[in-house]
C-alpha cells in the first residue's frame, strides 16, 4: 500500500487536478439533478405486506390525503361574502393543474340529509352564493342543525369553514404546493386563510429544509475552518483537509444523483459523517508528520510524506474498512432513506480515506509543511507530550475511579434507554412557534384533526355490512376510539346510517342509532345511492358491502397517538372474528406507524450487525480477538450514552436520531484502531509498557482530541438551526464525539494496558 500511494504522489499536481476535475463534475451533477423527497410513501418498500394491503384499500375506498383549507372570519362565516368566497376558492383550486378533477368537500359541496313527508331528502346546503344576510342566516341554521356537518365542516363557533381538497392521483409536488399557497393568499381578507394537512407539512419541509441546510452548512464549515487553523496551525493543511471532506461529500451525492436516488431529509447526515471521518484521517496523518519532523528536522518532503503513509496508511485503512462495513450494515434496512444513507455514506467514507491518502501527501510534496500560524517546537519535549504522559499516569493511578464512573454512567444510560420512544411525526421537524405548526394547531382545535388512520373491516359474505349486529359492533368500536385522547372525529358507514335513521324519525334522539332491521338499512342505503353523492358512500363501504372503511381523524400525527387507535381497534378483533369479519389498517397514519416500527427493527439489527462486523474485522486486521473486543469498547459506550441521553431528554427515535448512533461505530472504532496500533508498535519497539502507554496517549491521544474538538465545534453550530431535529443532530453528534474520545483515553486505555502482555513480541 505504501508503494501504491507513494507512486501516486510522484506526480502530485496531476493527482490534484484529476481529483479537482472529478469533484467539479460531480458538483454539477448534484446541482442540476437536485431533488428533495418528503413523501413518506416513497420512504417505504412497496412490497411490504402492510403497504400492499394499504394500497389495495386506497384503491377500494378512494383513500387519499387531503389538503385542508380553513377560512376564518372575525365573526361568522355565515355571511354572503364568505359563503361566496368558499365557492370562489373551490373554482380557483380546480383551475390549478392537477386539481381539476379533485374532490373538494365543504358546506357548499356537502350533502344535507333530512327527512321529509315524502321520505329522505339529500341536497346541498347551498348551490349559489347568498345575496342577502337573511339567506346566509338560513344556510347557517341548516348547517348547525345537521350534526353530521356542524363541527366537521364548520367550527362550533361558526367562525371557520373548512375545505378538504383530495390529492390528485399524480400525488403532491413542490409546484402544486406553491400554487395552492398562492391561491390561498389571494383570498385573504377580511378572512384569514389557513392551509394545513399532511401534504402541506411535507411541502413546507421540502421548501424550508434546503434553505436551512444552505444557511447552517456554511456556518459549520466556517467554524470548522477556524478551529482547523487553530489546531493544524497551517493554512495549507486546513485547505486540504476541508477539500477532502467536502469533495467526498460531493462525490457521494454525485453518485446518488447518477443512480437517480433523491435526497431525503436524513441526507443531511451524510456530510456530518463524512466530515467527522475525513477530519479524523487528516488529523492522524498530520500528527504523524509533526512527530516525524520533530525527530528528523532535515528530512525531505517526500521522506516526510512516505513516513506518514507508512505509519498511518495501515491503521487508517483498517479504520476506513470497519467504518464502511458498519455503514453497509444499514443496507439491510427496509426503509429507503436508511438504506441509501448507509450505502452512500460508506462510499463517501471510502472516498474520504482515498483522498486523504492522495491529497495530503501531495500537498506536503507540493507545499511543504506550510507557514505555521503559531510557532512550533523543534524537539520532542512539547507541552502536549508532557501533558499526555502525565494524563496517562493519572488515569492509570485512578483505575477504581474510572471503572466506577463508567459503571455509573452505563447504569444511567440503561435507565434512559428504557425511556426511548419512536416518533415519525413530520410536525416535530418544526418549532412549536412556527407558522406551519400554529396553522396545524388551529385546524386541530376547530376541527377533527389533520392526521388520519383508516380501519378496514372485511368479510367473505355479501351484504355483511347491511347486518345490524355487525354495524352495531362497528358503532361501539367507533365510540370507544372517539373516547381516546387526540382523536377528534370519525366517519364510517354507521355515521351515515345513524344520520338517516335520525332524520327519518323526526330527529328524535331515541333514533340516533343503528336501525334494528337489515331491510330498513338496505332501504336507507338505496335511497342515499339514488339521492345523494354515491361517491361519499363508496368511500366508507364497497359495492358488495363485504368491506367497510372507518376513518379516524387525530389531532396529532405522533406515533403514540396513532398506536393508541390501533390498539383500541385490536381489542375488537375477537368480537368481529365471531362474525367472520377481520380488521386491518390503512392510510398514511397507519403507514407512519409501520414506518416507525421498521426504523426500530432496522436500527437494532443494523447496530448489532455493525458492532459484530467491527469486532470481526478489527480482530482479523490486528490478528487478535482480544484487541477486537477492546476496540469495540468506545463503540458500545458511545452507543449506550447516545440512546441513554435521548431517553433522559425525551428525544424520540426518528430517522435522523436513529442514524446518529452510526457515528458512534465509525468514530469510536477509528479512535480505538489508531490508539491500539500506535500503542502496540511502541510497545514492541521499546519493550517498555509504561513508556508505550505515555507515548500513545501523548501521540495518538492528541490527534483524537484535536479531531473531537474540531467536529464538536463545527456541529454545535447546528443548535442554531430553525429545525429541532437539526439541533438534536448537532447536540448528539457532539456528544458522540466527546463520548468516543473520553472512552478511548480512559476505560479502553486501562483495558489495553491490562492486556499488554498479550501484545508483546507481535510484529
Amino acid at each position: 500500500m505504501r508503494r501504491f500511494f507513494t507512486s501516486l504522489t510522484k506526480k502530485p499536481l496531476l493527482a490534484v487536478l484529476v481529483i479537482l476535475g472529478i469533484t467539479v463534475l460531480a458538483g454539477i451533477s448534484v446541482v442540476s439533478s437536485f431533488k428533495m423527497e418528503t413523501n413518506l410513501d416513497e420512504y417505504m418498500p412497496k412490497t411490504h405486506p402492510a403497504f400492499v394491503y394499504s394500497e389495495e384499500a386506497n384503491q377500494r375506498f378512494m383513500i387519499k390525503d387531503s389538503i385542508l383549507i380553513a377560512v376564518e372570519h372575525p365573526e361568522s362565516v355565515y355571511n354572503p361574502g364568505t359563503l361566496g368566497k368558499l365557492i370562489a376558492i373551490e373554482e380557483a383550486l380546480h383551475e390549478i393543474e392537477g386539481l381539476s378533477s379533485s374532490r373538494i368537500q365543504s358546506i357548499h359541496t356537502g350533502d344535507n340529509i333530512i327527512g321529509t313527508e315524502n321520505g329522505l331528502d339529500i341536497s346541498r346546503f347551498y348551490t349559489d352564493a347568498p345575496l342577502t344576510q337573511e339567506e346566509a342566516d338560513e344556510i347557517g341554521a341548516t348547517v348547525s342543525a345537521n350534526t353530521m356537518v356542524a363541527g366537521r365542516m364548520v367550527s362550533k363557533d361558526s367562525r371557520t369553514a373548512l375545505l378538504a381538497v383530495e390529492l390528485p392521483d399524480s400525488g403532491f409536488s413542490n409546484d402544486l404546493y406553491n400554487e395552492i399557497m398562492r391561491t390561498a393568499e389571494q383570498f385573504a381578507g377580511p378572512e384569514k386563510i389557513h392551509v394545513a394537512g399532511r401534504p402541506i407539512v411535507e411541502g413546507t419541509l421540502a421548501k424550508l429544509g434546503p434553505k436551512d441546510m444552505s444557511r447552517t452548512a456554511p456556518l459549520v464549515i466556517l467554524v470548522i475552518t477556524i478551529v482547523l487553523l487553530l489546531v493544524l496551525k497551517r493554512i495549507s493543511r486546513t485547505i486540504i483537509t476541508l477539500f477532502v471532506v467536502l469533495a467526498s461529500t460531493v462525490w457521494a451525492f454525485g453518485l446518488m444523483t447518477a443512480f437517480g436516488i433523491p435526497l431525503y431529509s436524513v441526507s443531511i447526515m451524510i456530510p456530518v459523517m463524512l466530515i467527522a471521518n475525513g477530519v479524523a484521517y487528516a488529523i492522524h496523518f498530520y500528527n504523524q508528520v509533526d512527530f516525524f519532523t520533530r525527530e528528523n528536522p532535515l528530512s525531505s518532503r517526500r521522506e516526510i510524506a512516505g513516513n506518514a503513509i507508512f505509519h498511518i496508511g495501515k491503521p487508517a485503512l483498517f479504520a476506513a474498512l470497519t467504518t464502511v462495513a458498519g455503514f453497509l450494515s444499514l443496507a439491510t434496512s427496509q426503509v429507503y432513506p436508511v438504506k441509501y444513507f448507509g450505502l452512500f455514506t460508506a462510499f463517501g467514507v471510502a472516498i474520504s480515506w482515498l483522498l486523504t491518502m492522495v491529497l495530503v501527501p501531495s500537498g506536503i510534496i507540493l507545499l511543504g509543511n506550510g507557514k505555521a500560524l503559531i510557532s512550533k517546537h523543534q524537539n520532542n519535549k512539547t507541552p502536549e507530550v508532557f501533558f499526555g504522559a502525565r494524563f496517562a499516569d493519572a488515569v492509570s493511578a485512578h483505575k477504581g475511579l474510572v471503572y466506577g464512573l463508567t459503571g455509573l454512567l452505563m447504569a444511567l444510560s440503561l435507565w434512559g434507554l428504557s425511556r426511548v420512544w419512536i416518533n415519525t411525526s413530520f410536525l416535530e421537524n418544526f418549532e412549536k412557534s412556527s407558522a406551519i405548526v400554529q396553522t396545524d394547531a388551529f385546524v386541530n382545535k376547530n376541527f377533527g384533526g389533520t392526521s388520519s388512520v383508516n380501519i378496514i373491516l372485511d368479510s367473505d359474505e355479501y351484504d355483511a355490512f347491511k347486518q345490524p349486529e355487525a354495524l352495531a359492533l362497528m358503532d361501539e368500536m367507533q365510540s370507544s376510539i372517539m373516547g381516546l385522547d387526540k382523536v377528534g372525529d370519525s366517519l364510517s358507514l354507521t355515521t351515515y346510517l345513524k344520520r338517516m335513521h335520525f332524520a327519518m324519525n323526526a330527529e328524535d334522539p331515541a333514533f340516533d342509532k343503528i336501525p334494528e332491521s337489515s331491510d330498513m338499512i338496505a332501504q336507507y342505503l338505496l335511497l342515499y345511492e339514488m339521492s345523494g353523492d354515491a361517491d361519499n358512500l363508496w368511500k366508507v363501504v364497497d359495492s358488495d358491502f363485504k368491506g367497510a372503511n372507518m376513518v379516524i381523524q387525530l389531532k396529532s400525527d405522533d406515533s403514540r397517538s396513532i398506536e393508541g387507535v390501533i390498539a383500541m381497534a385490536k381489542e375488537y378483533y375477537d368480537d368481529f372474528a365471531e362474525m367472520g369479519i377481520t380488521i386491518n389498517f390503512a392510510g398514511s397514519g397507519y403507514k407512519s406507524l409501520i414506518f416507525s416500527n421498521l426504523i426500530l427493527k432496522g436500527q437494532i439489527s443494523s447496530l448489532g450487525l455493525s458492532v459484530l462486523i467491527v469486532f470481526v474485522l478489527v480482530s482479523f486486521m490486528l490478528q487478535s480477538l482480544v484487541l477486537g473486543g477492546i476496540a469495540t469498547i468506545p463503540v458500545l459506550i458511545t452507543i449506550m450514552i447516545n440512546f441513554g441521553l435521548m431517553g433522559i431528554l425525551n428525544i424520540p427515535l426518528t430517522i435522523s436520531t436513529a442514524l446518529i448512533s452510526s457515528i458512534a461505530v465509525g468514530i469510536g472504532v477509528d479512535y480505538a484502531i489508531h490508539f491500539i496500533t500506535h500503542y502496540r508498535e511502541r510497545l514492541n519497539e521499546k519493550g517498555d509498557e509504561p513508556e508505550a502507554a505515555r507515548f500513545s496517549m501523548s501521540h495518538t491521544g492528541r490527534a483524537v482530541l484535536q479531531n473531537a474538538v474540531i467536529v464538536i465545534s463545527g456541529f454545535m453550530v447546528m443548535v442554531f438551526s430553525v429545525f429541532p431535529p437539526n439541533r438534536q443532530i448537532g447536540l448528539l453528534v457532539s456528544l458522540n464525539m466527546l463520548s468516543a474520545f473520553i472512552a478511548t483515553i480512559s476505560i479502553m486505555f486501562l483495558v489495553l494496558r491490562k492486556s499488554s502482555f498479550l501484545l508483546k513480541d507481535r510484529k
